[in-house]
């Protein structure tokens, strides 16, 4: 079956499951009611089992995506998926073979996002359904360690017929079609998205990421999750990468030390643990600035970015940013 039929979409397109209370009910379904496939990023259990109700409520009938970050995950989220009923949930930063047998038994399409021919290797001996294959040039945290399109052709010899979805460099109709025209059973973009009217990224935020020349890669918002990810410059970055883009050795170590906290500490503290952080005291949370943050936090949070910051222009509908997308000049 035709991956589009087998999920319920006009568009081979995948909104980015962007995490920290960034995609919401409200992007996740203007996304998925224009044909493509929205994601709820993960949040508390709770929290996340309001979002599917909402999404089913604002998007009847749409399929829809739950993203689930590995080392946050706990089973109430498993759980709460299960019961939520959503067509997808994406797997990232993390394997666990048994809870994709979990999801697939209830029915639910399992992608699992890579950035290895290994990882690509693993999650589908895991069980997964497809895999997006993540870029170097993606935004966010980063598995991947070549350009996307480099990659893409090791991950579809992996997938042997499995749809392979490309992540990192996706900004354009252009972009979407050069990942089809290479083999891929389509596109995920998340710069893109987080440039929309639905993303709960704060204004300030996107007028950065708008306005970005440059992007780095970096581990200096690593408390919790010490891990690689691209980011557009601020304060931070300038104060405490100038000799090192990954930050500071001492600091990298205490981000080490850290991983025990993604399993006890509720994943929606970063939205009032985050307005807290300080120029001076350089251990910085993963939490991006959000509607409502004071806009000092711009100095101290990650501005999450792909190197695709520098092509867009303007914040729109989250349908629109779907048009633009998938509409061939």
């Amino acid at each position: 079956m035709d991956i589009l039929d087998r999920l319920g979409l006009e568009h081979p397109l995948v909104q980015a499951g962007l995490g920290g209370g960034l995609a919401t009910a409200d992007l996740a379904a203007a996304v998925s009611g224009a044909g493509a496939l929205g994601t709820i990023g993960i949040r508390s259990p709770k929290g996340l089992v309001k979002e599917m109700q909402r999404a089913h409520q604002l998007a009847p009938g749409k399929p829809f995506a739950v993203n689930l970050l590995m080392p946050f995950t706990l089973p109430q989220h498993v759980s709460a998926c299960i019961a939520g009923k959503p067509r997808v949930v994406s797997l990232f930063f993390g394997f666990d073979a048994a809870m994709v047998a979990q999801f697939r038994a209830a029915g639910i399409f399992v992608l699992h996002q890579v950035g290895t021919v290994g990882e690509a290797r693993r999650a589908f001996a895991d069980g997964a359904d497809g895999i997006i294959a993540q870029g170097r040039e993606a935004g966010g945290h980063l598995l991947g360690i070549e350009p996307a399109l480099d990659f893409l052709p090791k991950a579809l010899e992996v997938a042997q017929g499995k749809p392979v979805f490309v992540a990192g460099g996706i900004a354009t109709a252009a972009d979407v079609q050069a990942a089809l025209k290479a083999g891929a059973a389509g596109a995920a973009a998340g710069t893109r998205f987080l440039l929309t009217d639905e993303c709960r990224a704060h204004p300030a935020y996107k007028s950065v990421v708008l306005g970005a020349t440059q992007t780095i890669e970096t581990e200096l918002f690593g408390l919790g999750w010490p891990a690689r990810h691209r980011v557009v410059p601020n304060a931070a970055t300038k104060r405490w990468c100038a000799r090192d883009a990954r930050g500071p050795w001492l600091v990298r170590k205490v981000h080490q030390l850290s991983t025990v906290m993604s399993k006890y500490m509720p994943i929606d503290a970063g939205a009032l643990t985050t307005p807290r952080q300080r120029l001076w005291l350089p251990l910085y949370g993963p939490t991006a600035p959000l509607v409502g943050h004071p806009p000092s936090v711009l100095d101290v949070a990650p501005l999450y970015a792909g190197e695709t910051a520098r092509s867009i222009r303007s914040v729109v509908p989250a349908a629109e940013a779907v048009r633009l997308l998938t509409t061939r000049s």
